[in-house]
C-alpha cells in the first residue's frame, strides 16, 4: 500500500519531530493504516495518535502526513476509511484551535505552524468530504459529517447539504452527528447562524422528529445562542428524556432472572482474569479505571454533558437536570449521569445533599456494574457530603453478604466484586463499623488487602482487630519494593492515621528495614508516622536519632521533626530544622519550627528573610511560622503577606485560612478576603484543589468569621 503513496518517499521525515524524537518511523504507521491485519492496524493507529499526534498536538510531520491520509481515506481498498477520516478530522479540529499566526514547538524542538499547514490543506478537499459524509458505509459517514460543519466555507451550501443529509440519515447516531455539525457551523460562520438556530428552534418544537433529534436540536440551539437560555430549557430536555428512556414494561415473574432475586449466580460467570503479579495490584487499578473513564453507554450522554457545559453557573437548573437522568428508568442514562454528578459536586459548592441520595438510589444489588460506579463516587467524597449516603451503603454490603455469603469481598464475579469492595471501603471512610467484616475478610484472605489496607485507619474504634492484622503484614512486607506502589507504603499510612501508640514497634521495625534497603522515602514515612504518637514513641529515638544527620533530606527533615516529636528538645530539634530552611525542604522544616511555637525563637531572623521569596508558597509557610513562634506581635507584619500570597495563587487559601484562625482578633483586616472566597460559587484551591480540600478550606473560613464575629 505505501507504494500506492505517491511522493511519501520524498518527504524528509527524519528532519522532523513528533512528541518522542525523530518522525522517521511516520511512513511506517501510514503504511500499516491500511493493513488488512486489524492488530496491525490498530497498532498504527495508536502510534501515530501517541507520537505524531501526540494529546491532539499537531507537529510538521503531522501535516506532512495531511496528504497520506486524505489518500487512504479517498481509497476503497483501505478496510478502515472511517478511522482514517476520524485521525484527519482530529488533526482539522486541533489545527482550527491553534493561532493562526501561532508557531509551535515539539518536545524535540522541531518547529510548526498548524493553522497554517493543516487548515488549508483540510479546506481545498472539502468536496472530499462531501462525498464521504454520503458513502454507503455508515462508520464512514459519522466519521465525515463533522467536516462539513468545520471545513466548507459556503455557508449556505454547508447547511444545505446538512439539512439532505438529515432527511436521508436513518440511523440516530448519523442524525445526532448532522444536528451538532449545523450547530459547529453556525459557530463557526456568523452568515449561518441565524439560518441554523432558526431550523435548530423548529426541530425542537416540531412533534414529527424522533424525540433525541428534538433533544440535540434544543441543546445545540442553546450552544449557538446562550444569551436566549430561559427557564424552560431544562424543563423541556428533561420531557424528552422521559420519552426517550420510558418506564420498562413490568417483568414477568416466570421470565425473572435469578440474580434479580437475590440469588448467587457467581458459579456462572468466567472469573475476573488472573492480575499480572509483575505489576502492583494499586497500579492496576489505576489502569483499570483508565480504562472505564470516559465510556459512553447511553446514545444521549454526549448531549447532556453538552447542555451541563453550556448550563455552566445554573446550578439550580443543571441539578434539576442531574436528577432526571439519575432517576431515568434507563440504566445507561443513570449509569453515565453518575459521572456528571462526580463533576458537579467536584467543581461547585452548595448542598448536594438531594444529588448524593440519588447517586444512593444507585446503590441496587441486582446492578453492580451502576453500583460500583455510584459507590466509588460516594467514597469519593468527604464524609460530611456522603453521609446521606451511609444507610444505603451499609444495606449494599448487607445484602452483598446475605446472598453471596461472608466471603464475597473475594467473589470470583469481577462486577459483583468491584461492588461489594467499592461500598465496602466507602462505608469504611465514613467511619462505619459495619465495614469491619469486609475489610477483615480482606486481611485474613490476601484478597485485594490493599484496598482494605487503604481504607483501614478510618476506624480507630477497630484498632484492636485491625492494628495486630497490619502490624504483622507490614512486618511481612517487602522493602526492596519501589516505595509508592510497596503494600508497606499503605500499611505505614494506615497505622499512622489509625493513631493507635500500639504501633510503634511496627513503624520503628519499619524504619530499619527501609533504611537497609536505602529506601529513604519510606523511612521519611515511617518517621512521619513515629512522629504522629509523640512522646508516646520515645522507645523509638534509637532508630531515629542517627538518620536526623542522614544525607537525604527528606529523610533528615522527618528524623529532625521525630526527634522533636518523641523528645521535646528544641535546643537539639531547632538547629537541625533551621540548617534545612536553606535546602528544598524549608517550606516543611518551617512548618515543623512553628509547631515547636517560642523555644524555636532562633529560627526567626532566617524565617523572616523567607518573606522575601519569590515563591507566594515560601511566603507563606515563613509567614504562618513566624506568628505561630512570635506569637501576637508578629501578625503585623505577616498579615500583609498572607493576604498578597492569597491573591496571587489561590491554592495557598487553606494555609492562609488556618493561619488567620490562629491568628484570632489579630486576622480581622482578613474579614473581607474571607468573606469574598465564602461567597464563590466554585470551589477554589487550584489546579490540583479536591472537594475535600475545598469543604476544609469553607470549614477554617467559617471558623475565622465566627472567631472574629
Amino acid at each position: 500500500m505505501i507504494n500506492d503513496l505517491e511522493g511519501i518517499d520524498r518527504v524528509d521525515w527524519a528532519s522532523m519531530g513528533h512528541a518522542y524524537g525523530p518522525a522517521d518511523e511516520v511512513p511506517l504507521w501510514l503504511e500499516q493504516m491500511a493493513s488488512p491485519d486489524p492488530g496491525v492496524r490498530e497498532r498504527a493507529f495508536s502510534s501515530f495518535y501517541g507520537s505524531a499526534h501526540h494529546q491532539g498536538d499537531v507537529y510538521s510531520c503531522t501535516a506532512a502526513s495531511l496528504p497520506f491520509l486524505l489518500a487512504l481515506a479517498d481509497d476503497p481498498r483501505v478496510p478502515d476509511r472511517a478511522a482514517v477520516i476520524r485521525l484527519l478530522l482530529s488533526i482539522g479540529s486541533a489545527a482550527l484551535d491553534c493561532d493562526p499566526d501561532g508557531v509551535y514547538y515539539s518536545p524535540s524542538g522541531h518547529a510548526s505552524t498548524p493553522h497554517a499547514d493543516v487548515v488549508p490543506q483540510m479546506r481545498e478537499r472539502a468536496e472530499d468530504f462531501v462525498r464521504h459524509a454520503a458513502d454507503p458505509d455508515p462508520q464512514v459517514r459519522q466519521a465525515a459529517v463533522p467536516a462539513l460543519g468545520l471545513f466548507l466555507d459556503d455557508a449556505d451550501r454547508a447547511f444545505a447539504l446538512l439539512r439532505e443529509r438529515l432527511a436521508a440519515e436513518s440511523g440516530t447516531v448519523e442524525r445526532l452527528l448532522v444536528v451538532e455539525a449545523a450547530a459547529t457551523l453556525a459557530r463557526r460562520l456568523p452568515a449561518a447562524l441565524g439560518p441554523v438556530t432558526t431550523w435548530l428552534a423548529t426541530l425542537a418544537t416540531d412533534p414529527a422528529p424522533a424525540a433525541d433529534i428534538r433533544l440535540a436540536a434544543l441543546v445545540h440551539r442553546a450552544v449557538c445562542t446562550p444569551e436566549v437560555i430561559d427557564a424552560g430549557l431544562v424543563p423541556t430536555a428533561t420531557d424528552l428524556l422521559q420519552q426517550l428512556t420510558p418506564e420498562p414494561a413490568p417483568e414477568v415473574e416466570a421470565d425473572a432472572r435469578p440474580a434479580d432475586c437475590g440469588q448467587c449466580t457467581c458459579a456462572d460467570v468466567a472469573a475476573a482474569p488472573a492480575p499480572d503479579q509483575g505489576v502492583p495490584p494499586q497500579l492496576a487499578a489505576v489502569f483499570a479505571d483508565l480504562d472505564r473513564h470516559g465510556r459512553v453507554h447511553a446514545p444521549t450522554t454526549e448531549l447532556l454533558t453538552t447542555l451541563h457545559q453550556v448550563l455552566d453557573t445554573r446550578l439550580p437548573e443543571r441539578t434539576a437536570l442531574l436528577t432526571a437522568q439519575l432517576r431515568s428508568p434507563d440504566r445507561a442514562t443513570r449509569y453515565d449521569a453518575i459521572t456528571m454528578a462526580k463533576a458537579l459536586i467536584g467543581s461547585w459548592r452548595g448542598d448536594h445533599s438531594g444529588l448524593v441520595r440519588l447517586l444512593a438510589d444507585c446503590l441496587l444489588p441486582q446492578d453492580p456494574y451502576t453500583a460500583a460506579e455510584a459507590a466509588e463516587a460516594l467514597g469519593q467524597l468527604p464524609a460530611a457530603l456522603a453521609e446521606p449516603a451511609r444507610e444505603a451503603l451499609a444495606a449494599l454490603v448487607e445484602a452483598h453478604r446475605a446472598a453471596h455469603g461472608p466471603t464475597v469481598w473475594a467473589t470470583p464475579h469481577p462486577l459483583l466484586r468491584r461492588a461489594h469492595q467499592e461500598a465496602v471501603t466507602a462505608l469504611a471512610r465514613l467511619g462505619d463499623e459495619r465495614a469491619l467484616p469486609g475489610l477483615l475478610a480482606a486481611l485474613d484472605t490476601d484478597a485485594d488487602a490493599w484496598r482494605a489496607v487503604q481504607v483501614a485507619g478510618y476506624l480507630p474504634q477497630a484498632a484492636g482487630e485491625l492494628l495486630p492484622r497490619m502490624s504483622r503484614r507490614l512486618a511481612e512486607a517487602d522493602f526492596s519494593q519501589d516505595w509508592p506502589w510497596s503494600d508497606a507504603c499503605a500499611l505505614v499510612a494506615a497505622l499512622r492515621r489509625l493513631g493507635d501508640p500500639a504501633a510503634v514497634p511496627a513503624l520503628t521495625a519499619a524504619v530499619t528495614a527501609c533504611v537497609r534497603h536505602e529506601q529513604w522515602r519510606g523511612a521519611a514515612a515511617a518517621l512521619h508516622a513515629l512522629a504522629r504518637f509523640g512522646t508516646g514513641a520515645a522507645c523509638a529515638l534509637e532508630a531515629v536519632r542517627p538518620l536526623a544527620d542522614a544525607e537525604d533530606l527528606d529523610l533528615r527533615l522527618a528524623a529532625a521533626e521525630a526527634l522533636w516529636a518523641l523528645e521535646r528538645d528544641p535546643a537539639d530539634a531547632v538547629p537541625r530544622l533551621t540548617d534545612l530552611l536553606d535546602t528544598h525542604k524549608q517550606q516543611d522544616a518551617a512548618d515543623v519550627l512553628g509547631r515547636i511555637g517560642a523555644p524555636a525563637a532562633a529560627a526567626l531572623p532566617h524565617l523572616r528573610q523567607m518573606l522575601q521569596a519569590g515563591h507566594e508558597w515560601t511566603r507563606v509557610h515563613s509567614a504562618a511560622a513566624i506568628h505561630d513562634i512570635g506569637g501576637p506581635a508578629e501578625a503585623e507584619a505577616v498579615l500583609p503577606v498572607l493576604l498578597e500570597a492569597w491573591e496571587k495563587n489561590d491554592s495557598t487559601a487553606h494555609h492562609v485560612l488556618q493561619c488567620l484562625q490562629r491568628m484570632g482578633p489579630a486576622a480581622a483586616p482578613a474579614l473581607p478576603r474571607i468573606r469574598a472566597e465564602l461567597a464563590l460559587a466554585r470551589r477554589s484551591g487550584g489546579f490540583f484543589k479536591s472537594v475535600e480540600d475545598d469543604e476544609a478550606l469553607q470549614r477554617a473560613g467559617r471558623a475565622c468569621i465566627n472567631q472574629l464575629a
